[in-house]
C-alpha cells in the first residue's frame, strides 16, 4: 500500500521545525522514519504533514559531560552501537542497539526516533527505562527534562507536546562497581521481542545489592519497571536462590498481551526466565 498524500517540510534550524509544528496541527515529526513511514505506508498512521528534522545541524553526537552523557536525539543506532564510550559505561545500549532490525535499519533509524514511537516492544525505549534516562524537549517557549518514568505514557504515546521535538537523551554515571545487561526474546533474530528485560545493577561489599533497576518490555503498554523484583533484590546477597525468587516477582504489574507469538501465559513465564538471565549478565560485567 501507498501512505495517504501528505504535505513534506524539511526545515534547516530547530527554531524553523517548532514554527511548523506549531502551525500544522496534523503534522509529525520524521526522523529516521523507519517505524513512521512503515505505518503510513499500512495507512495505520496518516499525518497531514511531515516535518522532516534529519538536516538540523548538531543533533548526532555522543559526549560526555559533568555527571552524565549526552545522546544526540538524530543518532543513529549503528553509531550507539559501535561507541566506545557507550560499551564501556552503558553496555545495556550496545545490547540493544544490535538487536534492532537489520543493518540498513540501524544505519537510518534513530535513538530519538525509537524513543518518540514508544513502541513497547522495542529494544532502546526497554534499555533507557532500566537507565532511568531523561529526555531534553525542545519548545518555542524553551527546554523541559522529562525522566523516563514520565516520558513514555502508553502504548505508542510519550509526554512530548505537539509542538516539541527531542533534541537529547541523557545517562547519569553509574556509580562505582555497576553493571548493565539488556536481552530480548523473539522468534528471530532482528524481530520485535515477545519478552525483553533490561537490568542496571550497583553492588556493594560482600556481593550485597546496593540498588537495581529492572525494566521489562513487550509485556505491557509501555516498558514497565519490575519494581516488586527490585525491592527484593536490594540489601541482598545475588546469589541464584535470590535471584530465581526475585525473578518470581517480576510478573507483578505486567499485562502482557497473546499474540500469535505467544500467548500471555507464555509470556508471563517467559518474564521470569530472562529477569535471572539478564540480572546474572549484569552481575558478570560489574566493575
Amino acid at each position: 500500500m501507498t501512505p495517504k498524500k501528505f504535505d513534506y517540510y524539511a526545515p534547516t534550524s530547530i527554531n524553523e521545525a517548532l514554527q511548523l509544528l506549531e502551525e500544522k496541527e496534523e503534522s509529525k515529526v520524521l526522523a529516521g522514519g523507519q517505524s513512521l513511514l512503515a505505518l503510513m505506508k499500512l495507512r495505520l498512521a496518516a499525518p497531514a504533514a511531515l516535518v522532516d528534522i534529519t538536516k538540523l545541524q548538531g543533533l548526532s553526537y555522543i559526549k560526555e559531560e559533568k555527571g552524565y552523557l549526552a545522546i544526540g536525539a538524530l543518532t543513529v543506532h549503528d553509531l550507539i552501537e559501535h561507541d566506545e564510550i557507550i560499551a564501556s559505561k552503558f553496555p545495556i545500549l550496545v545490547d540493544a542497539a544490535t538487536k534492532i532490525g537489520d543493518q540498513q535499519i540501524r544505519n537510518r533509524g534513530t535513538i530519538g526516533g525509537s524513543a518518540c514511537h514508544a513502541d513497547p516492544a522495542a529494544d532502546l525505549p526497554t534499555a533507557l527505562t532500566a537507565l532511568n534516562a531523561s529526555f531534553v524537549l525542545r519548545g518555542r517557549n524553551g527546554e523541559r527534562i522529562v525522566p523516563a518514568t514520565d516520558f513514555f505514557v502508553d502504548l505508542f504515546m510519550t509526554s512530548i507536546g505537539h509542538d516539541e521535538i527531542l533534541t537529547e537523551i541523557r545517562l547519569s554515571n553509574l556509580p562505582p562497581m555497576s553493571g548493565t545487561a539488556y536481552i530480548k526474546h523473539s522468534r528471530r533474530e532482528g524481530d520485535f521481542a515477545i519478552v525483553s528485560t533490561g537490568v542496571v545493577c550497583t553492588m556493594g561489599q560482600q556481593n550485597v545489592c546496593k540498588d537495581v533497576k529492572i525494566a521489562l518490555g513487550a509485556v505491557g503498554p509501555k516498558p514497565l519497571r519490575a519494581t516488586a523484583s527490585e525491592e527484593y533484590l536490594k540489601g541482598k546477597t545475588l546469589d541464584e536462590k535470590t535471584i530465581a525468587e526475585a525473578a518470581e516477582k517480576g510478573v507483578e504489574g505486567a499485562d502482557p498481551p497473546s499474540d500469535i507469538h505467544g500467548s500471555r501465559e507464555y509470556r508471563l513465564d517467559m518474564i521470569k526466565v530472562f529477569i535471572r538471565r539478564t540480572t546474572k549478565l549484569a552481575l558478570s560485567r560489574v566493575k
